[in-house]
């Protein structure tokens, strides 16, 4: 019986593309092998040796492992003829095999002993030479299991960990397309014919960061990418797309083969960036779409070669001009782009370009040759903070379900790997699953850095050869990040060439000191629309510290902070963390599961100050001090009124619940709060205890609200808030907070939470109408708050308002 006889019997050639069961005699000087991708009644991949004029093959259940430990069950088939490694395509539903089939790997073996003997001892042993399975592998019958054999790869320098190989390599190594693409039968391209050689792969031109952009008719601005650097090589006989450091990520970038093969030139030296989907992801995102397939584009930035003329050492404005005539006829949305270029300010460029949501501008200038180095003829300047690191161990943690709690980083200067701190959030569960199985072979006894013992106490290390990319909100004075927020592994840098030193230094380009605290970045816009900067919000902290803090001194502080400005992502935070500022002290206090945490308190300007370095805009106090916590010393109410209601409402408000107040025996003084509505203060001697304040101000805010059931109510419910007015008694529970007197607010225009008489209150328009400018008059002037004489909640005052609310 012929060898693939089983294999003809299985099908009808009449209805499936496959090809015919034909043995051919051997072509060519090695011996071939292909791995299909086939999406057949479950998922495999088909494993084939050619043989004899004909393919071996078996079916690997879950696709070949780089990982020595990992022996993938390879069900034994029946020999394919040598055309069907040539195969990729649909085969019909109700045909045997019916799905779609990818060729995933091509290439040539090397048997390591006869190969028949092999087969027939159930051992065989072999070098592969393929694009993506390289280096020595075995197949191993197992004994008395039928046609089931093990597949299981050798302990080379092409072993691995886990299953990242499979997720990274998802297209076809013929056509570049996905599984979809095959199964929807998308046509493959026929390329177009070039006349010139392929490029070289020459080293890119690198940007210098700044701090802003450079001014001139000499430079023009284009958008930052958040992707890979990729150089696009077109000409005869095919294309290649290498990384920024020359690795040919071909195979990777498969997607942008095709449309490159089709460019309208003889040949072609691109320069561009490689990012995710339609071109609005972010760096995350493309690191899913490659390992899942997904839609690539490329923006070109540069031409540095064209039809076989060497373009580099001309202006930029002629290289520009070449490649739009490549480009020419490039559909606008296609996966190949023109990046665009601004003329103009730099600094509105950048500022559109961050209100945008964008990554930064590159300046150029226009007359400047192309340079394979960094150069200062390219400018960058970020929006986001984002730089990349090398991972230089980890430390465990007592979670379930996470692999490891932080990654400690480092990078290349010239004083050799120095420290350069932690991040602990922005992983998922690929995250985890990939840097386990990244860090694990690298694992070492001893530290690669000098790292501080408190911060790296417990640290796994590793060989720092894995480089991150991390986002961040700054440097501290000792060039840590702070705040970091992983966004995954570059695969396209070396660890040796990992710098962060630029980075470090532009956090402290602008540095100035206030109230001897060095306060970083100290121009960094805060609030856009104010322009006000962190500096500026240094400043003012500053300015009012001394009044703040006859209000907030010693009391547990809450923090709201927003290390980028209040057009990103911002975070209360009431314990103080690894690196917080000495001058910020902490109080323990017992939570109501019996445990105990320390909290923050402040009793200088130097600590509001290093509040505001840390990112703070905003101050939020306790109800009492910290010499006596169980004692508070003061009860607000805050009138928070609903969208359909004006600010005279919120005035008239107030000034019922003073004169209730005041009827009862308590004094009361009143702050505007910055946002809408109006704080009713009252200062309390300290006679009573939580349980007392917050019942009292709940019994009051309640009879409010039965009494006037049209103007307030006392539930937090956006039902029941409907064209009324909402008596927030909660900021009276112990652990509640509420905005310190004289700080600002997260909020447009840079409001200031701001003291006020009575009689001045009648005449105000909103609550939002003071902000930092203001405060120097202001300060001049006695505190409204602090002319309330204190009084307690004794028996006469309770009596007084039992007697309102039955009257």
């Amino acid at each position: 019986m012929s060898r693939l006889e089983p294999y003809a019997k299985k099908r009808d050639f009449d209805v499936t593309s496959e090809p015919q069961a034909e043995i051919v005699d051997a072509g060519g000087d090695h011996l071939s092998f292909v791995v299909q991708k086939h999406d057949a009644s479950r998922l495999h991949y088909d494993f084939r040796l050619e043989w004899e004029g004909a393919l071996w093959s078996w079916a690997v259940t879950k696709g070949p492992s780089l990982d020595p430990s990992e022996k993938r069950l390879a069900v034994r088939t029946e020999d394919h003829p040598l055309a069907y490694g040539g195969f990729e395509g649909t085969i019909p539903e109700k045909e045997y095999g019916g799905g779609t089939v990818m060729l995933w790997d091509t290439g040539w073996w090397e048997p390591l002993h006869d190969p028949a003997e092999g087969i027939a001892e159930g051992k065989l042993h072999f070098r592969l030479h393929g694009t993506r399975m390289k280096g020595e592998w075995a197949l191993v019958h197992m004994k008395n299991r039928g046609d089931n054999w093990l597949l299981i790869k050798g302990k080379d320098e092409f072993a691995g960990k886990g299953d990242a190989f499979l997720k990274r390599n998802t297209t076809s190594v013929t056509t570049g397309r996905t599984m979809k693409a095959i199964a929807s039968e998308k046509p493959v391209a026929k390329p177009r014919e070039h006349g010139k050689p392929v490029p070289r792969f020459r080293k890119v031109q690198l940007a210098t960061l700044k701090d802003a952009p450079p001014e001139g008719e000499q430079w023009w601005h284009e958008p930052k990418f958040d992707g890979y650097r990729c150089l696009m090589a077109v000409g005869k006989g095919g294309v290649r797309l290498y990384t920024r450091n020359g690795k040919d990520w071909s195979d990777r970038f498969g997607s942008l083969c095709e449309p490159a093969a089709a460019l309208d030139v003889e040949s072609a030296l691109i320069d561009g960036e490689v990012v995710a989907g339609e071109g609005g992801g972010d760096f995350s995102t493309l690191q899913r779409a490659l390992g899942e397939g997904g839609a690539l584009t490329f923006y070109a930035f540069d031409c540095l070669a064209l039809d076989g003329t060497d373009l580099a050492d001309r202006p930029l404005s002629e290289r520009r001009e070449a490649l739009e005539t490549a480009l020419k006829g490039q559909p606008p949305r296609g996966p190949i782009r023109l990046s665009p270029f601004i003329s103009g300010s730099g600094a509105d460029v950048l500022e559109a370009m961050c209100k945008a949501g964008g990554e930064g501008v590159v300046s150029k200038r226009v007359d400047a040759p192309y340079r394979g180095s960094r150069s200062k003829a390219w400018i960058k300047s970020k929006c986001v903070r984002r730089a990349e690191f090398v991972i230089v161990g980890w430390q465990p943690s007592d979670k379930k379900g996470r692999a490891f709690s932080s990654l400690l980083l480092g990078s290349h200067e010239d004083e050799g790997l120095i420290y350069r701190g932690r991040v602990g959030t922005g992983f998922d569960e690929d995250d985890f699953a990939e840097l386990s199985e990244a860090m694990e072979p690298l694992a070492r006894k001893t530290a690669p850095v000098d790292a501080p013992k408190s911060e790296v106490r417990g640290a796994k290390w590793i060989t720092p050869k894995l480089v991150a990319e991390i986002a961040y909100a700054e440097f501290t004075g000792e060039g840590r990040v702070r705040h970091g927020v992983y966004h995954g592994l570059r695969e396209d840098k070396e660890a040796h060439e990992v710098s962060a030193k630029a980075e470090a230094e532009t956090d402290f380009d602008s540095e100035t000191k206030v109230s001897g605290v060095r306060i970083s970045s100290a121009d960094r816009v805060v609030y856009p629309e104010a322009g006000l900067t962190k500096g500026d919000a240094a400043r003012h902290v500053e300015r009012v510290a001394e009044r703040m803090l006859e209000h907030a001194a010693d009391r547990p502080l809450s923090l709201l902070r927003f290390p980028s400005g209040i057009e990103k992502e911002g975070f209360f935070q009431k314990h103080a963390g690894k690196g917080f500022p000495k001058a910020i002290g902490t109080v323990p206090i017992e939570e109501k599961d019996g445990s105990t945490e320390d909290y923050m308190y402040a009793s200088t300007p130097e600590a509001l100050v290093s509040a505001v370095q840390m990112g703070t805009l905003e101050f939020h106090i306790w109800g009492a001090r910290r010499d006596k916590l169980e004692r508070p010393d003061r009860m607000v109410f805050d009138l928070d009124p609903d969208e359909g209601l004006d600010f005279g409402d919120v005035k008239k408000a107030a000034a019922d619940l003073r004169e209730l107040l005041s009827q009862i025996g308590l004094e009361s003084g009143a702050m505007v709060t910055g946002g809408k509505g109006v704080h009713v203060i009252v200062p309390l001697r300290r006679i009573s205890g939580w349980n007392t304040v917050k019942t009292f101000s709940q019994t009051m805010a309640s009879a409010l609200a039965e009494k006037e059931p049209d103007r307030y109510t006392s539930t937090m419910s956006k039902k029941k808030r409907k064209n009324r007015i909402f008596i927030d008694w909660l900021r009276n529970e112990r652990g509640a907070t509420a905005i310190a007197p004289y700080s600002l607010r997260a909020r447009k225009g840079a409001p200031v939470a701001t003291p006020v008489t009575w009689e001045e209150l009648e005449g105000l328009d909103s609550a939002n109408g003071f902000t930092a400018s203001d405060m120097e008059a202001r300060l001049k002037k006695p505190c409204p708050l602090l002319e309330v004489e204190p009084k307690g909640i004794g028996k006469e005052v309770v009596q007084a308002l039992e007697d309102w609310i039955g009257s």
